[in-house]
């Protein structure tokens, strides 16, 4: 790492930058995020678009083997003017995770923050409580733990073709790393060339169909051409679960149901 004046960190791995991170990113100049494989509400560097702090990146496969003296020891080299650290109350850190926020207190020569637990409604923040939301579907209580909207990225790709001919157009999105939500419906914004547009999408297997996995999103009231490149969707609410249905006439009806209550809950 260059050489630089950062004098207060912030340790852990910030995966969705929750409103509990974003107690310990106010009381430092600079965060340290350690990073892992997947699986993420929030991936790599895109962590560094919900804060203005800088934003250090270690991998965990990296750091897994240092003993907590030696995980210490390298903070100091590439941190050379570093006083404070700021962790959260659970940070464990060295191999095996011999180190606890206590234990960094006891190695660290200079002042260590340790922020105590953030709940909100009772309920402590996690990532993981998060993601568990987000796997039951409960949209509306991961968005509140996020203290935003959840949102995902993916490279557009090439869909089946039924939706343009038998349904509703649709962009098909190519996700990879997100924590993805429940199969289902949801009332969505997709970010098309820096737009927020309204919107429906599905994400879960096409049971009606060929059976595949996609990820799709119907942009309202708006005729689209040809969309190329990496676009955005915000989970607003979530509408219903991934169900078959007997014909397409049906699955259409469905959607066209689907497109009323998204309208409705995006209103």
């Amino acid at each position: 790492m260059l050489q630089n004046n950062i004098k207060s960190i912030a340790i852990g791995s910030f995966d969705g930058i929750h409103v509990a991170h974003q107690t310990l990113i106010d009381k430092a100049d600079a965060l340290v995020i350690i990073e892992r494989n997947g699986g993420y509400l929030t991936p790599g560097y895109k962590r560094s678009h919900f804060t203005d702090k800088i934003c250090c990146f270690y991998h965990f496969d990296v750091l897994k083997s240092l003993s907590p003296e030696a995980f210490i020891a390298k903070l100091q080299e590439d941190f050379p003017l570093l006083e404070t650290i700021v962790v959260g109350y659970d940070f464990h850190f060295g191999k095996n995770k011999a180190g606890n926020a206590e234990r960094l207190e006891v190695l660290f020569s200079g002042e260590v923050v340790i922020v105590e637990k953030v709940s909100l409604g009772g309920i402590p923040v996690h990532s993981r409580t998060i993601k568990e939301y987000l796997r039951e579907g409960n949209i509306a209580m991961a968005n509140k733990l996020l203290g935003r909207i959840h949102y995902i990225e993916g490279e557009v790709v090439q869909g089946q073709g039924l939706g343009k001919k038998e349904l509703f157009p649709t962009i098909n999105l190519n996700v990879k790393e997100y924590q993805l939500p429940l199969e289902g419906v949801y009332a969505t914004r997709t970010r098309i060339a820096g737009e927020w547009l309204n919107s429906i999408s599905f994400l879960g297997y096409r049971v009606t169909t060929d059976d595949s996995f996609a990820v799709e999103t119907h942009v309202l009231d708006k005729e689209l051409g040809e969309v190329q490149g990496e676009i955005a969707l915000e989970f607003v609410d979530f509408i219903r679960v991934n169900q078959k249905f007997d014909s397409l006439n049906a699955l259409k009806q469905q959607i066209q149901e689907d497109i009323r209550v998204a309208k409705k809950r995006l209103s």
